[in-house]
C-alpha cells in the first residue's frame, strides 16, 4: 500500500478513536441512561464533551477532502514524494490538532490545522499536475 493510502487509513482510524472519546465523554457528562435513550431532550454537549464532539466534526470535514485528494492521486497514478510528504504532514498535523483541540489549547491548535491544510495542498497540487 502507498504512503498516501496508509496515511488515509491512519486518519480514518484516528476518526474512530475520536468518536469513541466523544461518546465516552458524553456518557460521562450525561449518564448512560440518557445516552441510551432517544436524546430528544438533551442539549448540546459542553466542556470536554463539547470539545470532543467538535473535534470529531472538524476531523470529518478535513477527512472528506483529504480522502478525496488521496484517492484521486492514487487512481490517477500521480503519487510522488510530494504527495507522500503531504499525506504524512496531514496525518501528524491532524493528530496534533486533535490533541490540542481536546485539551482546549488555542493558538497552537490553529497552527496544527494550517499544517494539515498545507499537507492537503501538496496532494491537491499533484492531483492537478502542478507537482
Amino acid at each position: 500500500m502507498t504512503v498516501e493510502l496508509n496515511m488515509l487509513v491512519a486518519s480514518t482510524a484516528l476518526l474512530f478513536v475520536l468518536i469513541m472519546i466523544a461518546a465516552q465523554a458524553r456518557i460521562s457528562s450525561e449518564g448512560l441512561a440518557a445516552m441510551a435513550g432517544n436524546r430528544d431532550e438533551l442539549g448540546p454537549p459542553t466542556g470536554f464533551a463539547g470539545r470532543a464532539r467538535r473535534t470529531v466534526d472538524n476531523h470529518i470535514e478535513g477527512l472528506v477532502m483529504f480522502g478525496s485528494f488521496v484517492l484521486v492521486a492514487v487512481a490517477a497514478h500521480r503519487t510522488n514524494s510530494w504527495t507522500a510528504l503531504g499525506a504524512q504532514i496531514y496525518f501528524f498535523a491532524r493528530l496534533a490538532h486533535a490533541g490540542l483541540y481536546l485539551f482546549g489549547v488555542p493558538g497552537l491548535r490553529s497552527v496544527a490545522f494550517m499544517a494539515g491544510v498545507a499537507g492537503m495542498a501538496l496532494i491537491f497540487l499533484s492531483d492537478v499536475g502542478v507537482l
